[in-house]
Order: structure tokens, then sequence, then C-alpha cells
């Protein structure tokens, strides 16, 4: 994808605000929420079951984060998502720790049995306990394996007709049959609580602006990992690199993007 595309789709993000619909954990909502507006979307972190089903109809897309998982939230993780899937509205699902036990692993799986997702987002732990390969989980983190995450992910977008996103060292960004990787980012990602989940919101910013949801979690994840990268140059540690994080995604510009984002057309390699 061009870098042109990518900025076209960040001032897109920008002009049209879109709202987004957010059900996450609590570790993550505040950020979530301040990490939203800075790349210029609205968000509601909506869970009662008696108003999901409305706003998801209404928003411009619908991100699901299974981190804090209840019974409670589970449903309206159901009701908000078949309510997205009839008005059109793209769904994003953030399968935070389903290596990590049985419950998160077959609560993802009966989401996506059930719902339209237009991207999955996570770290190569949670998209190898999608792909059934075996891999050192180690809680919510990504932990370690010896699989070839681009297969994986590539396996698991055409088993799911998705697009699947895994964030690490290097991003990769599939829909099964063509595949980038993004090379920028920092090394105190896994620093930052709920950084993956912020990253997740994100991707429903983008996705709620272009039906191509190849393109929106390319575009998410480019800036996303580049306002990693440039926060990084200047804190001083996670503390300073939280905040400057997300001056970097309100400030992201032309200029940034088409010098510094590192990025890669592996199809076919």
């Amino acid at each position: 994808m061009e870098n042109q595309r990518l900025i076209e789709l960040m001032d897109e993000v920008r002009k049209r605000k879109p709202l987004l619909h957010v059900i996450t954990n609590r570790v993550a909502i505040n950020d979530s929420a301040n990490g939203a507006l800075a790349v210029g979307a609205s968000p509601i972190m909506a869970e009662a079951h008696e108003e999901v089903a409305e706003i998801a109809a209404i928003s411009g897309a619908l991100e699901l984060n299974i981190g804090n998982l209840t019974p409670y939230s589970i449903e309206s993780m159901r009701l908000s998502g078949r309510a997205a899937n009839k008005a059109g509205v793209p769904i994003v699902l953030d399968p935070v720790g389903a290596g990590a036990t049985d419950f998160r692993l077959q609560t993802v799986q009966k989401l996506l049995e059930e719902l339209d997702v237009a991207i999955i987002r996570g770290n190569a732990g949670e998209i190898a306990a999608l792909a059934g390969e075996k891999w050192a989980a180690k809680g919510v983190d990504a932990g370690d394996g010896n699989g070839d995450v681009t297969e994986m992910a590539n396996r698991v977008a055409l088993s799911w007709n998705t697009v699947v996103a895994v964030s690490g060292a290097v991003d990769t960004i599939t829909d099964g049959r063509r595949t980038y990787h993004v090379k920028n980012g920092h090394p105190l990602f896994p620093y930052m609580t709920g950084s993956g989940c912020l990253n997740g919101v994100i991707q429903a910013a983008y996705a709620a602006v272009t039906s191509n949801a190849l393109e929106a979690s390319f575009a998410a994840s480019t800036i996303y990992a580049l306002a990693g990268q440039l926060a990084g140059e200047k804190c001083a540690g996670p503390g300073s690199f939280r905040q400057h994080l997300m001056d970097e995604l309100y400030l992201m510009n032309e200029e940034k993007i088409q010098r510094y984002a590192a990025v890669e057309d592996v199809t076919g390699l």
C-alpha cells in the first residue's frame, strides 16, 4: 500500500471523527479512550446490555477486547456484535490472552463463529492459539514459540475470512493473500500496560473510514508503530513513553510518514 493512501486515511479519520463503540478491559480503558481521541476518533465505552446494540448500530466501528473477560462482558460483545453486523459496522476483535486459558480461547472461537469480524488484532501467542499451534504463552503477553508468525497469521485470516494484524518487533498484517510487514515500533511497547489494547482501538478508527479492512489495518498498524518509535526517541522510560505516544499519535503527519515509515509488502516471499 502506498504511503499516500495511508496519509489519506489518516486525514479521513481526522475529518470524519468516527464514533467508536469500544468494549475493552478495565486496565486499558483510559488509554484506549485517549488514544482514540488523539487520532481523531470519538470513543464511547459502553457495556450495558440495555444499550450496546443501539450504540453499535450507530457507530463507525465496534472494538471488542476480551482482556477482562466475564459472562456479562461476553453477552455485551454478542449483543453489540450482532447489531454491528446487521448495520454493516466493521468489528475489530482483540483476543487478549487467548492462549492463557481454555475459557478465553473458547470465547474467542465462539465470537468468531457467531460474528463477522473484519480484523483480528493480537500478539504472536494469541494468534498461535487461534491457529492451533503450540506456544509458550505468558498470561496476556506474547510468550515464546518457534512457529512462523506470518504463516500462522495467514492461516487464521483464511480460516475466518478476516484480516489479521500481529503486533511484535515486526508487525504482520494479512488477509491470507496479501501480507505486509511493519518494521517501526519500540521495545518499550511491552512495558506499557494496554498498549496492544490501544492498538486495537486505532485499528477500529481506521476500519470506520474504509471498507477495505486490509488497508485499514495496515494504516493503523503503521501509524501506531511509527508513533511508538518516535515516542521512544523522546522518553526516559515507560511512564514518559505513554505520554509521548499520545502526543505522537496526535501529531502524526505526512512528513513523518514519508520519512520514517518502514514497511514491506512480503506477499509471495
